[in-house]
C-alpha cells in the first residue's frame, strides 16, 4: 500500500496491507453496497469501521463504478465532520475500505428508538453539517444522499457525514443531471431536470436534503409525505402546491432557517456557509468552536451500549454463507484444494474467472490499494433509493 496524501509531517508507511492486519470484532451494519464491521488494527490496536463489498456481486449488480467513485472521492478528502477513509485494499473475494469508527449510531437508529431531539441538539447538527457541506462544495462534490441514515454520531454526540456511494464531482460550472438520491430527501430540481431536461442541478440539492433531515430529526417525520408510489410528475405537483407545516412549539428563528433550506427555487435557497451565517437563528454560533468540537452536544449516546441493530451480527454469524470471520480459513482451504488438484478444466476456469475479476477491478481505477496518514484532526451516476 502507498500513501494517498500527506496530511502531516509523518506519513504512516504500510507495505502490503491486507485483511490479516485486522482483527474482526463484530458486524454493525449493512447497505445496498456492502456490509460494515468493527475491526482492530493488530499492530496499533486502533479501532476502525471496515466496509467490505463482494467483488463478484458488485459486477453482477453493475455497482463497480459506484464503488470506485466512492473510493476515488474518499481518498482525496478529509474533514472533522466526515467519516474519513484510512486504508483500502482487496483480496480474492472482497474490496475493503477502512474508515473512522463512530460508536454513537446514526440518526435513523435514534429516531427508530424514539429519541426526542431538542431544538438545541438539532441546531448543532445543522451547524456541523453546514461545515461539512461547505468543505465538500470547496472540493466540487455533491453528496446527493444526505439523510438521517448517513449521519453518524461519535461518542460525544457530534455528527459526521458518511456514504459517498452516489456522490458526484462537478467543476467549472458543470451541472449534474442524473436522477440520484433517496426519494424523500431529493430536491425538486432533481425531479424537474429528469422530467423536463434543462440545465440540471448543483450543490443546492444537498442543502435541501439537510433541511428535510433537520425537520425530520426535530419532529419525527418528514416535511413532505413522499412514498415509493409517488410518480416524479406527482412530486413536482406536490412541491408546487403543498406548503410545509411547521410545529408551533419551534422558535420562529428555527422555522425561518428551515424555510430557507426548504425553498423550492434553488436560486433562493440557503446553500452555503455564508448564507447560513446570515440566519438570525445562527447569529450566536462560534463557528471556530463548532469546527473544533468545543460545543457540547444536546444529545449524547449512551456509552453503555452499541447503537446498531443486533440482528446484523446474528445474520453474519448464522445466515451469511461466507462469513468474514472465517475468511482466512476459507481462502487457505480454497488455495490448498486448488494446489492439490491437477490442471483440470474446472480449475483452469476458476483461475481464469478469478484472474479476470482482479484485472477488471484493477483496470477500473489506478492505485486502488491505498493507505493514508492524517493529522490530528465523470460519468454521472444513475442510482435512486426508493
Amino acid at each position: 500500500a502507498v500513501p494517498v496524501k500527506q496530511a502531516s509531517s509523518s506519513v504512516f508507511e504500510c507495505n502490503e496491507l491486507n485483511f490479516d492486519h485486522f482483527q474482526i470484532l463484530r458486524a454493525i451494519g449493512k447497505g445496498s453496497f456492502g456490509k460494515v464491521c468493527i475491526v482492530q488494527k493488530k499492530d496499533t490496536e486502533k479501532m476502525y469501521a471496515m466496509k467490505y463489498m463482494n467483488k463478484q456481486q458488485c459486477i453482477e449488480r453493475d455497482e463497480v463504478r459506484n464503488v470506485f467513485r466512492e473510493l476515488e472521492i474518499l481518498q482525496e478528502i478529509e474533514h472533522v465532520f466526515l467519516v474519513n477513509l484510512w486504508y483500502s485494499f482487496q483480496d480474492e473475494e472482497d474490496m475493503f475500505m477502512v474508515v473512522d469508527l463512530l460508536l454513537g449510531g446514526d440518526l435513523r437508529y435514534h429516531l427508530q428508538q424514539n429519541v426526542q431531539f431538542t431544538e438545541e441538539a438539532v441546531k448543532l447538527y445543522i451547524c456541523e453539517m453546514t461545515l461539512a457541506l461547505d468543505y465538500l462544495q470547496s472540493q466540487h462534490i455533491i453528496h446527493r444522499d444526505i439523510k438521517p441514515d448517513n449521519i453518524l454520531l461519535d461518542e460525544k454526540g457530534h455528527a459526521h457525514l458518511t456514504d459517498f456511494n452516489i456522490a458526484t464531482i462537478i467543476k467549472d460550472g458543470e451541472r449534474a443531471t442524473a436522477l440520484a438520491g433517496t426519494k424523500p430527501y431529493m430536491a425538486p430540481e432533481i425531479f424537474h431536470s429528469f422530467v423536463n431536461g434543462g440545465t440540471g442541478y448543483a450543490f443546492e440539492v444537498d442543502w435541501w436534503s439537510l433541511g428535510v433531515t433537520a425537520y425530520e430529526v426535530l419532529r419525527g417525520w418528514r416535511p413532505y409525505d413522499i412514498h415509493s408510489s409517488n410518480t416524479v410528475e406527482s412530486l413536482l405537483q406536490l412541491f408546487s402546491t403543498v406548503s410545509v407545516q411547521y410545529c408551533s412549539a419551534w422558535s420562529k428563528e428555527m422555522v425561518a432557517l428551515l424555510r430557507k433550506l426548504l425553498t423550492v427555487n434553488p436560486e433562493h435557497r440557503f446553500s452555503s456557509l455564508a448564507d447560513m451565517q446570515t440566519s438570525p437563528y445562527l447569529s450566536d454560533v462560534d463557528w471556530d468552536a463548532i469546527n473544533e468540537k468545543k460545543e457540547d452536544a444536546g444529545f449524547v449516546p449512551n456509552k453503555g451500549r452499541l447503537h446498531c441493530d443486533p440482528t446484523f451480527e446474528l445474520e453474519e454469524m448464522i445466515l451469511e454463507s461466507r462469513p468474514l470471520h472465517k475468511k482466512k480459513k476459507r481462502l487457505a482451504k480454497n488455495k490448498s484444494r486448488d494446489n492439490s488438484k491437477d490442471s483440470s478444466q474446472s480449475v483452469k476456469q476458476a483461475i481464469f474467472n478469478q484472474t479476470s475479476l482482479s484485472i477488471l477491478f484493477i483496470c477500473l481505477v489506478q492505485n486502488n490499494i491505498k493507505s493514508r496518514s492524517k493529522g490530528p484532526y465523470s460519468p454521472t451516476l444513475h442510482h435512486i433509493t426508493w
